[in-house]
């Protein structure tokens, strides 16, 4: 039974408001860089870093400089980045072989970075979008994002990626059964600890507009992703699709997006009790940047107070743009 608050005066909740060292006793919450995956776009060629303008401050970076970006992120205590590919067109196709290709962007990056911060875990994604003609996460046949094939060609990037020595397996393409085959497919290639951090509760968002300008995905996709990405209405269903990529072998879990979905992700850590995520989205990274930089709000304040929240709301860690900048202000 929750105690009872005593009456005013005895009760004066504002006592453990008064100081900064008070304040600090009694804070429920805590981040720190450790809370951090920091997302990160590689492309092809050498010492570039080209500005994602829809994105104001990220970068996409060729792989030395993605290998840069990993001493850096080391040297913070961030502890992991995900690499997402700007895949040139040319090696867009049908049938999406380049996802599978050992000397990849992906795969060529994990290598860098191993070589540069090995301390850092490397985290992919998984989904044949970087590489589909299409433009969606799995093979198109007759207009139809079909599941079963798409699956099996998700075993073969997890392999590829998974060879190259990447610690963390994110699959972010929605398909039913891609979490059982990958675990499989790790677990009798030896792979025995490379964990998956599943894509489990990814929605059909707008927020992800500014994303797909980082990876040269705008204007390529037909049609849309709500057959395989969960509708915003919906929250029970994110449940059954956790409950599933646990039973399947996932390690961890996430929410996508974030801000929006803070209910979903305190209801997955409730009700499982499981390593939880959440992935703050380019969408939400984008508007915060727009506001502060047109003076409406301040960005630095608004930045740390949204990352709170996804502790606030049980998560592990965050999935976000702003890992590098909040692990200086976190560092002091």
């Amino acid at each position: 039974m929750k105690p009872t608050v005593a009456p005013f005066p005895a009760a004066r909740l504002r006592r453990t408001r008064a100081s900064q060292a008070i304040r600090n006793l009694v804070q429920e919450n805590t981040l720190t860089p450790s809370d951090f995956i920091w997302p990160v776009f590689v492309r092809d060629g050498d010492g570039v870093e080209e500005p994602v303008a829809s994105m104001p401050g990220v970068m996409r970076r060729s792989v030395d400089k993605i290998a840069e970006a990993a001493v850096e992120a080391q040297a913070l205590g961030i502890p992991a980045i995900c690499l997402f590919p700007y895949t040139d067109a040319s090696l867009k196709t049908e049938d999406c072989a380049e996802a599978w290709n050992p000397d990849n962007l992906t795969n060529r990056a994990i290598r860098a970075i191993k070589d540069a911060a090995p301390e850092i875990a490397v985290m992919t994604d998984v989904a044949l979008d970087p590489y589909n003609i299409n433009g969606h996460d799995g093979y198109v046949v007759d207009g139809e994002i079909v599941n079963d094939a798409t699956v099996e060609a998700l075993v073969k990037m997890t392999l590829a990626q998974a060879d190259a020595g990447a610690d963390i397996i994110g699959p972010s393409d929605m398909m039913d059964g891609r979490i059982g085959a990958m675990r499989a497919g790790l677990e009798q290639a030896g792979h025995h600890n490379v964990a998956i951090l599943s894509y489990a509760a990814k929605y059909a968002s707008a927020y992800y507009g500014p994303f797909r300008d980082a990876v040269g995905a705008s204007g390529a996709l037909k049609g849309d992703k709500k057959t395989y990405q969960m509708d915003p209405a919906n929250s029970d269903e994110a449940l059954r699709l956790i409950e599933r990529d646990l039973m399947e072998g996932a390690d961890m879990v996430m929410v996508k997006p974030g801000i929006a979905y803070l209910d979903i992700c305190h209801r997955v850590k409730s009700a499982f009790g499981v390593p939880t995520y959440a992935y703050q989205v380019s969408g939400e990274y984008a508007m915060i940047q727009a506001a502060a930089q047109n003076g409406w709000i301040d960005g630095e304040k608004v930045m740390m107070e949204s990352l709170m929240a996804f502790k606030r709301s049980g998560c592990n860690g965050i999935l976000t743009y702003f890992a590098p900048a909040a692990a200086k202000l976190l560092n002091g």
